[in-house]
C-alpha cells in the first residue's frame, strides 16, 4: 500500500546537490513527489511510495549526498498525494 510523507531535512543541505541527489535516489527507488529548498536553509520533501520504499529513502535522507551534513530529519505522514514524477521545485 502506498502512502505519502513529508520530510524536513536540516543541516548543511543547500548548495551540496541535496535536491538533485534526492531526486535521483527517489526516481531510482520508484518514489514520486517533490523537493524544494526552504528560506531557513532546510530542505522540504513530499514523497509517495510504499512503506519499504519510503523507509529506504528516509534512511538515505539521514546522510544525503557526500558534501551534505544532515543535522536532523522530521517526518510526518500526510494525506495520500498522487504525483507523476519526482520534481525539484524552485
Amino acid at each position: 500500500m502506498r502512502k505519502t510523507i513529508s520530510i524536513i531535512v536540516t543541516g548543511k543541505v543547500q548548495g551540496v546537490f541535496y535536491r538533485q541527489s534526492a531526486k535521483e535516489k527517489a526516481t531510482y527507488s520508484g518514489i514520486v513527489g517533490m523537493i524544494k529548498n526552504l528560506p531557513d536553509r532546510s530542505v522540504y520533501i513530499i514523497a509517495t511510495g510504499t512503506t519499504e520504499q519510503l523507509d529506504l529513502f528516509i534512511n538515505w535522507c539521514r546522510s544525503g549526498p557526500p558534501k551534505a551534513v544532515v543535522s536532523s530529519i522530521i517526518t510526518e505522514e500526510l494525506p495520500f498525494c498522487e504525483f507523476v514524477h519526482f520534481t525539484i521545485e524552485r
